[in-house]
């Protein structure tokens, strides 16, 4: 169960501030020095108050990383994560912000700054920031706060740090959300043995130590990164986590105390068939509405209900990837690596009931809220006529031909206007071939590589003993895999394709 002291609060001495040293053994000494000077501007504040004297023993340092797309935290996000994820469960102390370079090819920035490169460099950044509270900064305990990406910085960082996966002497505490390395349901821990290095994503099988160091995963329930189906046969799960990525997963910074508390005084639902000495606290965070609901959600007046009426079944469906009738999560030990599984171990009479308690269910949703429709809502949905924009333009040709000068030096600058918005649409259409091609990269050399990994396996669990479940494991992990890889590539490919054309269509309306 969670829970324990750890034995001792001494800083082993790689880390001691007495040394003077810096671990720097990760990557090569001329990143990590760089990603020192990095840490003086963060430094800086608290230094100045100091009066350039020798730190006084702080009581603890939090420090806060940001999210992939995301590097450099603002105040607003240092100051305000503390309170809901740290205080109410760690000693809090002065926020100081960790910037990480928190790249994700090809969902942001270029090829440059992958997954695996940023996560490395991020890497290096956190621990250089611990070196530093320990020992510029006098901290007795640090406290960091990772978030997708920088969950599983800080989930490396503690496999740095403590090998072994005991209790550690370091004075450490760890609070991560939207963890894709969480043990039973991140994304990156489902795929073990998996390796996609065209796109630069060579690190999946990585599983957040339980029982090095106290620790608070939060995870909503239906985030994709943190929280992926168990049994990605199941499509429609699949898609749901996909779109829970795009619609929960940038959520955390926003969750309600309440939300983030245990019953009976919060919503929050605590893990606690975990197996083994751990040091870990899991928690769900319960998702009212499916997310692939919600574009039907969207439609006014009648999307509501409609989607009412459907999601009791659907979710149903949905947490049968999870292996479950009733949780969007898997109902195994939260703290072992899970990988994905073929068949969820969910009895058919038990599908039945839930299916038949849903639809009766979903219909009593749908009749309340179609009593609740009112006239005015579908009066509200005729669109008001805008003629700012026509009279602009009428404005505009007027001006234009009210004189040859002003007619020719229209021309003129249409004439660029046009020849560089054409440049920059050009850019952002062709921007979409590299991902692409990258994908397709992966959809033929690595991906079959790992199906024949997952065939062998299943052959070799046969011979050894175990031909049901083996033969099972040979023809249907292979076939889960793809459908699973095949959500995540296709939704990711269609993201890419979806920002550029957000860019080409703010460069039109530029015109």
């Amino acid at each position: 169960m969670p829970g324990g002291d750890r034995p001792g609060d001494g800083i082993p001495e790689r880390i001691h501030p007495g040394n003077g040293r810096r671990w720097t053994g990760l990557l090569e000494t001329e990143v990590a020095n760089a990603a020192s000077n990095a840490l003086n501007p963060i430094l800086a504040p608290i230094k100045s108050l100091l009066g350039g004297a020798a730190a006084a023993p702080a009581a603890a340092i939090t420090l806060v990383m940001g999210a992939s797309g995301y590097p450099i935290p603002i105040q607003d996000y240092i100051q305000g994560i503390p309170p809901l994820f740290i205080d109410p469960f760690f000693p809090g102390g002065v926020n100081l912000g960790v910037n990480t370079p928190e790249g994700l090819y090809p969902l942001t920035g270029i090829k440059d700054l992958t997954f695996d490169v940023s996560a490395a460099r991020g890497l290096t950044i956190l621990d250089n920031a611990i070196t530093a509270a320990f020992g510029q900064l006098n901290a007795t305990s640090v406290n960091v706060f990772g978030y997708s990406q920088s969950a599983v910085i800080a989930s490396m960082e503690m496999k740095a740090l403590d090998p072994t996966n005991t209790p550690s002497s370091i004075p450490l505490n760890f609070t991560l959300v939207g963890n894709p390395s969480n043990p039973n349901g991140g994304l990156l821990a489902r795929f073990p043995g998996l390796a996609l290095p065209s796109l630069g994503l060579d690190v999946f099988g990585i599983a957040t130590p339980d029982n090095s160091f106290k620790t608070n995963i939060f995870t909503i329930e239906y985030d994709g990164f943190g929280d992926f189906p168990q049994y990605p046969l199941n499509v429609v799960s699949d898609v749901n986590a996909f779109l829970g990525i795009i619609e929960l997963h940038g959520h955390y910074p926003f969750l309600s105390g309440q939300e983030l508390t245990p019953a009976p005084n919060g919503t929050a639902v605590e893990l606690t068939n975990t197996v083994g000495p751990t040091l870990t606290h899991y928690y769900m965070i319960p998702t009212e509405n499916l997310p692939i609901l919600s574009p039907l959600r969207a439609i006014p007046v009648i999307g509501h209900p409609l989607a009412d009426l459907l999601q009791p079944d659907m979710r149903v469906i949905v947490n049968l990837g999870y292996g479950s009738t009733t949780n969007g999560w898997s109902p195994d030990p939260p703290n072992i690596a899970t990988g994905f599984g073929v068949i969820p171990p969910v009895p058919a009479g038990q599908i039945v009931s839930a299916l038949a308690a849903g639809a009766q269910q979903g219909i009593a949703d749908f009749a309340r809220d179609v009593a609740a429709i009112r006239p005015s809502d579908f009066t509200a949905l005729i669109p008001a006529v805008d003629t700012a924009g026509l009279n602009q333009v009428l404005a505009g040709a007027q001006h234009s031909l009210s004189s040859p000068q002003n007619f020719v030096q229209s021309l003129l600058n249409a004439n660029l206007r046009v020849a560089y918005t054409a440049s920059a649409v050009a850019a952002s259409a062709y921007a979409t071939a590299l991902p692409t091609t990258d994908m397709l990269n992966a959809v033929v050399t690595a991906i079959p590589a790992y199906n024949i990994d997952l065939f062998g396996n299943g052959i070799l669990q046969a011979l050894n003993g175990d031909p049901v479940n083996g033969l099972i494991n040979a023809f249907g992990k292979p076939v889960a895999a793809d459908v699973g890889l095949a959500v995540l590539l296709g939704g990711f490919e269609v993201r890419v394709f979806e920002h550029a054309a957000s860019d080409i269509v703010t460069e039109l309306k530029a015109l």
